[in-house]
């Protein structure tokens, strides 16, 4: 079984403990290790990935690109447990009270999506902007995927949410991603008055493959000495190119998001093997994190990318960034988002939002 890493106490960091049950994973079947990972989440994201399993979701390393950007996700089967409690998620969700406006930015593919999530009781502004992006991998998802994260983002800071579309691939391959996420960065800071956003209090947030943007618009920000944003949301981050970390090693069959799927993932971005040294996607790596603003990780437990989030946040810290680092135990990727029903979640929106606020406020 693996030790716990001991972390500093001042950095609010809380250590890797795998289960003992799952340290005999690598004698057991795939199929065996991942009903172990599903025994090992708690009830309420128990019953999330039970609900996927209902729906039929496949692991998508077993399926075409077309194939998993159609099937079910996660936030489908947070839905079906809600609605089977006798709950309305849509009615949840506009008991919020947050405002919605499509509009679109330029991008070198031409122009994306980006919504605009506005708090209706936040006051007459102008308000704090986070520019938020989606996970998915680069290749799957979009902004409907993750409208729970954005609305409770908005609903909790008192900030307006710009959540970006981006191109996928494989039809656009990495860097392209990178890009638009940095044109959108941009775009928000020089038109966040026409939507009542205050453009010198801007942050960045992302959830996986869209906290690898939100890392790399900062550090654009920082070398092209551009607007900094006042603070970076990471949510279990897509940081590094090593799939043979503790985390990978441990949670390899983890549900919903193995290490084959990760695999697949890179396989379907990367042009070829030489984008692995790319320090936009080695971050851990091979990139310069100095001088970077504050910096919020959140990490689930049962997810092969929690060892990444935790490096990337000892490598922050060593660059002299203020770094908070929780790893929420008993979730598993993509929990965030699902605070209307796991309880896990709530928390680590509440803390999410907490930080945002703070220093959004130093403006």
């Amino acid at each position: 079984m693996m030790s716990r890493h001991s972390l500093a106490a001042a950095s609010v960091l809380i250590a890797l403990a795998p289960h003992a049950a799952f340290a005999q994973s690598a004698n057991q079947s795939p199929a065996a290790a991942k009903q172990t990972e599903m025994k090992e989440a708690d009830k309420s994201m128990g019953q999330v990935l039970k609900e996927l399993q209902k729906l039929g979701v496949k692991p998508v390393a077993q399926l075409s690109v077309e194939e998993a950007r159609k099937q079910p996700t996660p936030a489908d089967a947070v839905a079906a447990v809600l609605k089977a409690e006798g709950k309305d998620p849509m009615a949840l969700m506009a008991a919020m009270k947050v405002a919605k406006k499509d509009m679109t930015y330029p991008t070198a593919g031409g122009t994306q999506p980006i919504r605009i999530y506005t708090p209706e009781n936040a006051g007459s502004g102008p308000l704090p902007v986070i520019v938020y992006y989606h996970g998915g991998g680069f290749v799957i998802a979009n902004i409907e995927t993750y409208e729970a994260s954005a609305l409770a983002l908005a609903h909790k800071t008192g900030a307006i949410v710009a959540s970006v579309e981006y191109r996928h691939a494989p039809e656009a391959k990495f860097p392209a991603q990178g890009e638009d996420a940095l044109a959108a960065y941009k775009w928000v800071v020089e038109n966040a008055g026409s939507f009542n956003g205050d453009t010198r209090r801007v942050a960045v947030a992302g959830e996986s493959a869209g906290g690898n943007l939100a890392i790399n618009v900062a550090i654009a920000a920082r070398d092209m000495k551009l607007q900094t944003p006042l603070h970076m949301l990471l949510v279990y981050p897509v940081a590094g190119v090593n799939t043979d970390t503790p985390s990978y090693r441990e949670h390899a069959q983890a549900v919903p998001l193995s290490k084959a799927d990760l695999l697949w993932y890179f396989d379907k971005t990367l042009s070829g093997p030489k984008d692995k040294q790319d320090p936009r996607l080695d971050i851990v790596g091979k990139a310069d994190l100095k001088g970077l603003p504050s910096a919020t990780i959140i990490n689930a437990e049962l997810d092969p990318l929690a060892s990444e989030g935790l490096a990337l946040a000892d490598k922050l810290k060593a660059a002299g960034v203020e770094v908070t680092h929780k790893l929420y135990k008993g979730v598993t990727h993509e929990f965030f988002g699902m605070g209307l029903l796991v309880g896990d979640a709530e928390q680590a929106e509440d803390l999410a939002a907490q930080a945002l606020k703070t220093s959004l406020a130093k403006r």
